[in-house]
């Protein structure tokens, strides 16, 4: 059996990868990763991404952003599982500052609070108690909330 691979010319893949970026907002790891898959030479790619940045279909600072408020607002991630996500994809220290400006406090604190009480309603039928406590907090941990945040709400909550 043989597999033939699709082949692209400049011109056709910086229009595919166009496409690709305009869609959605993509970092440069993921249109690095795409042209590699397209099956680009180093020179290509090299090429393309520039042209890509040139005409400001690629913006590293405008996909940090936009990635944070996505998470934010549709995952309810808190700032440190956005903050690791960016990293992942080699976002700079700048674009990630500037991307959890994007959240703001009040809204942050309230997406916590509502999260809270609603994994407190989802464990109701369990006995309070260290388990509970645990349960609560995993969940939070694993969205990326500050367990200095978690862990106050957690006395609280053993003290009513």
């Amino acid at each position: 059996m043989s597999f033939t691979h699709k082949t692209y010319t400049l011109q056709q893949a910086k229009r595919s990868i166009e496409k690709y970026c305009v869609y959605q907002e993509r970092c440069h790891q993921e249109v690095t990763k795409k042209l590699r898959e397209m099956r680009m030479i180093p020179q290509a790619i090299d090429e393309i991404i520039g042209h890509l940045l040139a005409h400001n279909f690629l913006n590293e600072t405008r996909f940090a952003q936009a990635f944070a408020r996505g998470k934010f607002r549709q995952k309810k991630w808190g700032r440190n599982r956005i903050t690791r996500e960016l990293k992942m994809r080699n976002i700079s220290a700048y674009n990630l500052k500037l991307a959890l400006k994007e959240i703001p406090q009040n809204e942050y604190l309230d997406t916590f609070d509502v999260l809270f009480e609603k994994r407190v309603a989802q464990l109701s039928g369990e006995p309070d108690g260290q388990k509970k406590r645990k349960k609560i907090a995993d969940y939070l941990l694993y969205r990326g909330w500050e367990s200095a945040m978690i862990f106050e709400r957690l006395r609280g909550l053993t003290n009513n």
